[in-house]
């Protein structure tokens, strides 16, 4: 009765620790993911600010060159 007892508490226990560590690898490995991604969402906010400030230059040089075409043409 003994053995009946043990073999089925060994039986709960890894039918209840099995998948709780397969979900923790899985968890784990979700987080590393997410850790990269986020990195790379941090590198890529930094470009768009660049790219920002770059078109706000453009821009600026555009309207320069429209404002002279502009005398220009009232010439």
């Amino acid at each position: 009765m003994g053995g009946d007892a043990m073999m089925f508490w060994n039986i709960v226990l890894t039918l209840v620790v099995a998948p709780a560590l397969w979900a923790f690898k899985q968890l784990y490995g979700e987080v590393k993911r997410i850790q990269i991604l986020l990195n790379q969402t941090r590198e890529t906010y930094a470009r768009r600010d660049d790219v920002r400030e770059d078109m706000g230059q453009v821009m600026q040089h555009l309207n320069r060159i429209e404002d002279k075409l502009d005398n220009l043409l009232i010439k």
